[in-house]
């Protein structure tokens, strides 16, 4: 029992150590899903940057589908520097909430989020949007998938499923699609989407782009013999990306980006 105290000390330690944590309710929370026992725990995790509105609704959806659910599991927020509304919002909607301090950008965000998860004593992530283009439905079925052994389930817009996207973007998506499966032979159809559940072996995998995660996790993975799936998901129509300004800078950032791994 006392080595079990001395570990969840440690655990609020380090939290504190990585972003700011003075909410009293919300260490609470933490404290009650670290020491809960099961083999499956659950964190549903979503970046925002000035998401007020949508991160309402987002965070109301998974609720909603996961109440309908026997898992374990804890909704976190960790926010990119937001100047609207967003923790307001985040707040009132009694979610984990976490904040970077200043906008350091997607690639930073999503290793201090899969940081925390592990930190949180996450056995698997669910990894999500916060402007709306996931539907949620999804997820019990994503979490299913690792539970049978995946190590990582992509919700996947391409193939089989469907995307509302831009024209460009859809071709750029694409493109990468098919280099990626040509260089490491894999037959894999979205390989840039936001959406996916994986296992907590996949969220300590070296993330070394500035830029996005997408790709860099999956190729590691690939690269570690992990089991792969894609589901295939309905994706709603969103506002414009703000990971990059135009389809030239996309291809650009994108092309370093596996270029460093590769060579």
């Amino acid at each position: 029992m006392e080595t079990k105290r001395i570990k969840q000390t440690t655990q609020n330690f380090i939290l504190k150590d990585r972003v700011k944590l003075d909410d009293f309710e919300q260490e609470k929370s933490i404290n009650k899903f670290s020491t809960q026992t099961s083999n499956n725990k659950v964190v549903i995790t979503i970046p925002a940057y000035n998401e007020e509105e949508s991160i309402g609704a987002v965070i109301n959806e998974i609720k909603t589908v996961m109440e309908k659910t026997n898992f374990l599991y804890q909704i976190m927020i960790l926010d990119d520097g937001s100047v609207d509304r967003t923790k307001k919002i985040t707040e009132e909607n009694r979610v984990l909430f976490f904040s970077n301090g200043c906008n350091m950008g997607l690639a930073h965000t999503f290793k201090k989020e899969m940081e925390i998860c592990c930190d949180l004593g996450a056995d698997i992530i669910v990894h999500i949007d916060a402007d709306g283009q996931y539907p949620p439905k999804y997820i019990p079925e994503m979490i299913e998938s690792v539970i049978d052994g995946h190590d990582l389930v992509l919700g996947s817009r391409f193939g089989k499923g469907s995307y509302n996207g831009s024209i460009s973007k859809k071709l750029g998506n694409m493109f990468f699609a098919r280099v990626l499966c040509l260089l490491l032979g894999k037959n894999i159809h979205d390989t840039t989407t936001g959406f996916r559940a994986f296992t907590k072996e996949i969220a300590q995998l070296p993330i070394e782009s500035k830029f996005t995660y997408t790709q860099e996790q999956l190729i590691h993975a690939i690269r570690s013999k992990k089991l792969i799936k894609e589901i295939p998901i309905i994706a709603r129509k969103t506002r414009k990306s703000r990971l990059f300004g135009n389809i030239f800078e996309y291809f650009y950032r994108a092309t370093i980006t596996i270029l460093k791994i590769f060579i």
